[in-house]
């Protein structure tokens, strides 16, 4: 079975960057600029769209999201393992933070901040 981990997408995805001697690009900074630009061509797909059409987008455009998805991944990727901090982790770390801060009984059906629950 092929490996397919967070893990092992940041090997291939230094392995790729070495291999064209992009490392000397791959900043911190770079990469999180890189990252904005990636999230907003994501987020170009959906301009205009209402919000019936952006859940159901064409094969075409779900084609064209599905590889935006893609870029935004590898740039978080290779952001995450620059200063070594491990994406899964970073996220059910802050998924706990976000329980405490929207406790169920206070943000149940709102989309309020939690400085306003």
């Amino acid at each position: 079975m092929k490996r397919r981990d967070l893990d092992h997408l940041a090997e291939l995805l230094r392995e790729f960057a070495i291999e064209r001697d992009w490392e000397q690009f791959h900043s911190p900074k770079n990469l999180a600029m890189a990252l904005t630009v990636e999230t907003a061509e994501l987020q170009e797909h959906f301009q205009w769209m209402t919000e019936v059409e952006s859940a159901k987008p064409s094969p075409e455009k779900l084609q064209q999201i599905r590889e935006e998805i893609g870029d935004v991944l590898i740039y978080l990727t290779c952001f995450a393992d620059k200063l070594g901090i491990d994406p899964l982790d970073a996220a059910y770390k802050k998924l706990e933070i976000n329980r405490q801060k929207y406790p169920v009984e206070k943000a149940r059906g709102s989309a309020k901040k939690y400085t306003e629950l």
